[in-house]
């Protein structure tokens, strides 16, 4: 091989690997077809529950002030764009939370407590009082969470709403569809946490 042949050669194969290099790192850094992230958190699109494929309804971020305490999503057997849809649609249901900050137990009793007083007539409140202690003292003995942890609340229907922490089961699941309402009356109801997660979980 001359000189220039040689020299011709070695271009050819320099820009080769230079190109597959490239759409090896276009492959590495693009996101899975079938799922959504949002600030860095992946959320698959569709997921099954109870023996329900349920697709995932929106997503939203908390923020306090400036900061941001979690990513949060809305897992669905249907499509819900208003509070009222969401809650009447029967089976399985799933809110999953991606923490970006740590938070302590009484920074979660002390949000979701106030979330369902601000949401819930008096009425619903004395009904839901037991269950509502139920769900304070499990996330009292869960203690501190940390960033990257992920959070289900899920409705499982003839059961009740069951807390799990990165996969594993925290306490006895709280029967009743009316908590698992309340619960999302926090989210979307008429006094919500944060107005623009709302939309996001709404799809809005």
């Amino acid at each position: 091989m001359s000189p220039r042949k040689g020299a011709s050669h070695f271009r050819f194969v320099r820009s080769s690997l230079l190109i597959i290099g490239l759409a090896c790192s276009v492959v590495a850094t693009t996101p899975r077809a079938g799922a959504a992230t949002l600030e860095g958190q992946e959320f698959e699109d569709g997921i099954r529950l109870a023996q329900h494929e349920l697709r995932l309804n929106g997503l939203g971020v908390r923020k306090i002030f400036f900061i941001k305490a979690y990513v949060a999503g809305l897992y669905l057997n249907e499509k819900a764009a208003t509070p009222a849809a969401l809650v009447a649609l029967p089976g399985p249901k799933r809110l999953q939370l991606r923490m970006l900050r740590g938070a302590g137990p009484d920074d979660f009793n002390s949000a979701l407590v106030a979330g369902i007083r601000k949401n819930a007539g008096e009425a619903e409140l004395l009904r839901l009082a037991d269950r509502v202690s139920q769900l304070e003292l499990t996330i009292k003995s869960i203690g501190l969470t940390v960033k990257g942890d992920v959070i289900n609340l899920d409705y499982l229907p003839g059961l009740g709403t069951q807390l799990t922490i990165n996969g594993t089961r925290q306490g006895q699941a709280i029967f009743g569809a009316d908590f698992f309402t309340a619960i999302l009356g926090i989210f979307v109801g008429d006094q919500p946490v944060d107005a623009l997660l709302k939309k996001g979980l709404l799809g809005q």
